[in-house]
């Protein structure tokens, strides 16, 4: 098999990541932590700005928040399904990932940081939502692992109550939160609904082609009333 080629590396408070590529295939990994995300597998993370967008089907202007770039794919599907008067903020806190979604990493996702209906934000998504109250109508979190948080530690105040409200109170009334996880977690969908989401629970295919794993995509709706 085609070893992979080192791209690039940068510093992260996690260790250190690096780009590597094989062929059309490309990987991020950080050291000790093993790979973050591969270019072959990214099903349920379309499905997860499918399941948002879909909640929202029908507002006008709407504002979507994807929460860790990756390697695009979420923020690539969350564009196409969402309308030409839709504003897309993404917040990358690794500046890193940006820079090699731009110098290497953007026809895998059809260049999405290209479109003029995008927003970068190189800041962490939690902030974000500490300072836009009842500003999204849909805000998809696909940072780090989920729950388990295995990259940084800081990213379990995201999924901890604090962060949880801090999603809730971002939301519109009636607006949606849609969670990525590589493994389920039952305590982080009962702390869901303590804070106030009707919850529900999908298992997606990491490839949708193929038999193999599965990952876990959590859907929280912020009520109307």
């Amino acid at each position: 098999m085609i070893p992979f080629d080192e791209i690039d590396k940068a510093s992260d408070h996690g260790g250190i990541m690096r780009l590597y590529q094989r062929g059309e295939e490309w990987s991020i990994r950080v050291d000790k932590q093993g790979e973050l995300m591969n270019s072959r597998a990214h099903n349920s993370e379309d499905v997860l700005a499918e399941l948002a967008c879909a909640h929202v089907a029908g507002r006008k202007s709407i504002h979507l928040l994807v929460g860790g770039l990756g390697m695009g794919f979420t923020l690539r599907a969350a564009l196409d399904h969402a309308g030409p008067d839709a504003t897309v903020t993404v917040s990358e806190l690794v500046p890193a990932v940006v820079r090699w979604n731009r110098e290497h990493l953007g026809a895998l996702a059809g260049f999405p940081l290209n479109d003029p209906r995008v927003v970068v934000l190189e800041q962490d998504v939690g902030r974000v939502m500490r300072e836009h109250e009842e500003c999204f109508d849909a805000i998809m979190l696909d940072v780090d692992n989920g729950p388990d948080a295995f990259t940084r530690e800081d990213n379990e105040s995201l999924y901890g109550y604090p962060g949880l409200n801090n999603a809730y109170d971002a939301l519109k009334p009636g607006g949606v939160l849609t969670v990525w996880s590589a493994a389920p977690d039952q305590s982080f969908a009962q702390r869901m609904m303590k804070v106030g989401f009707d919850v529900e629970e999908r298992r997606v295919r990491a490839v949708a082609t193929e038999s193999g794993g599965r990952h876990t995509i959590w859907i929280g709706i912020r009520p109307t009333g």
